[in-house]
């Protein structure tokens, strides 16, 4: 049996987490980190992982880095700007961790999703080209074995 108390918390926790969900979404260009985002629900840092994880499957940090990489496929796709001007327009400060994580998520890094893509996502409707090319969430992208002739 459930206490009222418990069940009023667990509903008050949901909400903040969507809080930080939305921050998330909202400023996802802007340098955020866990403790700030905690500090902003007034949590502590690892509650908010903790509860988040259980309430998404993921931990902010990888939520957050989620939403940077859609919005660094949607600019690449775009095709005027380079990979290291995509990677600090989405939030992201290191290259290297920018590229590793793009490479996990989508399968190819961003350099050859950018020549990939440009051409196949060229005639179709942005909202079609997002939803075919979105990134895979909580595994990393399937490995494709070379084919030998």
């Amino acid at each position: 049996m459930s206490s009222r108390p418990d069940l009023t918390q667990h509903l008050r926790d949901l909400a903040l987490l969507r809080r930080v969900r939305d921050r998330i979404d909202r400023e996802y260009a802007q340098p955020l980190n866990v403790e700030a985002l905690a500090r902003g629900v007034h949590m502590s840092a690892g509650h908010l992982s903790r509860q988040f994880r259980l309430a998404y499957g993921e931990s902010p940090y990888s939520y957050l880095m989620t939403r940077r990489i859609e919005r660094a496929m949607a600019l690449l796709r775009r095709g005027d700007l380079s990979v290291t001007e995509v990677c600090f327009a989405v939030g992201c400060s290191s290259l290297g961790t920018f590229s590793t994580r793009f490479t996990e998520l989508v399968g190819v890094p961003p350099s050859t999703y950018r020549t990939q893509t440009a051409h196949v996502t060229a005639e179709m409707p942005p909202c079609l080209a997002k939803q075919v090319t979105r990134p895979i969430r909580n595994r990393e992208a399937p490995v494709t074995e070379p084919h030998l002739a």
